[in-house]
């Protein structure tokens, strides 16, 4: 494990160096993308019988990239974003956060589920109606993380940062519950009534919320009652573990608890619990804490070509996929604005701002990844890689200038 973690920590030490001095990307898009350059030229050297191929496979192999998320990297990433959102910022846009974050989820799923079930068969990969929708759930997480400090340089509306970020942060937890949900039924382990359902999604989503409130708040209190930045950052540390730990064996969903675990810490505890040194010695943690680990999290997506057996019908599939997920996010952010207008008024340009800056990421990857071994896995795996390429590179790059023909002067 150590010699792993100090190769990966290695790659993405001498590739954000490469792409700070050279390329000069956006350094997790950077990195991915150099990453995945890497990768091609390793398998087009395999063509030539130079072997390196097989070695960085065995390495990948030992590497869970879905472990390594979902119960690693993920918890302290959600809550390192969380540690940023103002509660006020949030309140502001709680009901289009809200709605896409669940609404927006559900209704994606479905339309990506059932587009992909037609497209799918009509190229000849005959996939069942359930793993389209369990692709439709596992695309459907946004991951804003490589296209925020674009938003910011591009000097976007605040009110749009924050409903990107609010959505991001919750759309993850509710996305990975109908996951979850989805893909028991397709397995077996769930019933496919709409009372079991609705049992397993509150007892997941409303249940991992309440534990993050009573988390963050212990946590709080604790902090509150001393005045030692290093105790305090330890206590955040112990609230990020531990209760990510403990919420996922209670069965409540692990992201949504530390989501809101970390707007109390952020917020309440921030304001009330803590010195002017305890909060710039948090602030520098967590920050340094999200850079590394993105950092190696991008890396890691890049080198996962490696392990991607892509056949021809599977690489179409991926690119019918990249326009059936964004017709997706195009219908679900259109429907949430319109609704949302009679009451509000949204920045010009919101619904293709937010349309594209809603990036795919690690997410997706290692939700494919956790499915059973099988050839619909194979399929699947390839188009979620596809999509998440697509929108980390071009999504990614190309947000800036969206935002900049807009210049969305008038806030939300």
């Amino acid at each position: 494990m150590f010699e792993i973690i100090a190769i990966l920590v290695t790659i993405a030490a001498v590739l954000s160096y490469v792409n700070y001095r050279w390329v000069r990307m956006p350094t997790t898009i950077g990195l991915m993308f150099i990453a995945l350059l890497i990768s091609l030229v390793i398998i087009a050297l395999g063509h030539f019988g130079i072997g390196i191929r097989e070695r960085a496979e065995s390495v990948l192999q030992q590497i869970d990239f879905s472990e390594t998320l979902l119960h690693g990297m993920l918890s302290y990433l959600l809550f390192a974003g969380a540690l940023q959102v103002h509660w006020q910022d949030l309140a502001k846009q709680k009901k289009v956060v809200g709605v896409l974050a669940t609404i927006g989820v559900v209704g994606s799923t479905f339309i990506v589920g059932s587009l992909a079930y037609c497209f799918f068969n009509v190229i000849g990969l005959e996939l069942r109606f359930i793993y389209c929708l369990v692709f439709g759930a596992l695309i459907t997480p946004t991951d804003p993380v490589a296209v925020l400090g674009i938003l910011k340089k591009a000097k976007a509306p605040k009110s749009l940062e924050t409903k990107i970020v609010g959505e991001s942060l919750f759309n993850d937890g509710i996305a990975i519950v109908v996951f979850l949900v989805l893909l028991g039924i397709a397995t077996g382990e769930h019933e496919a009534s709409l009372q079991h359902i609705t049992v397993l999604f509150v007892q997941e989503a409303i249940g991992g919320a309440v534990f993050g409130l009573i988390a963050g708040w212990l946590t709080f209190l604790m902090i509150r009652s001393v005045d030692n930045y290093q105790v305090e950052i330890l206590l955040t540390l112990a609230l990020v573990t531990g209760g990510y730990a403990l919420a996922a064996a209670l069965h409540l969903c692990a992201p949504i608890a530390i989501v809101v675990a970390g707007l109390m810490i952020g917020n309440t505890g921030r304001r009330t619990g803590m010195s002017d040194k305890t909060r710039e010695h948090l602030d520098n943690f967590w920050e340094l804490i999200d850079e590394i680990l993105n950092a190696v999290l991008f890396v890691l997506i890049g080198m996962e070509m490696l392990v991607v057996s892509a056949t021809g019908m599977a690489l179409l599939a991926g690119v019918v996929a990249i326009g059936i997920t964004l017709l997706a996010r195009f219908i679900c952010v259109s429907v949430s604005v319109l609704l949302l207008g009679r009451s509000r008024t949204f920045s010009r340009g919101a619904i293709p701002i937010i349309t594209w800056a809603g990036l795919r990421g690690g997410i997706s990857i290692a939700l494919v990844l956790s499915l059973p071994p099988s050839t619909t896995r194979d399929v699947l795996l390839t188009a979620t890689y596809t999509v998440v390429v697509f929108s980390i590179l071009v999504q990614g790059l190309t947000i800036r200038h969206l935002v900049t023909r807009y210049h969305a002067p008038v806030p939300a």
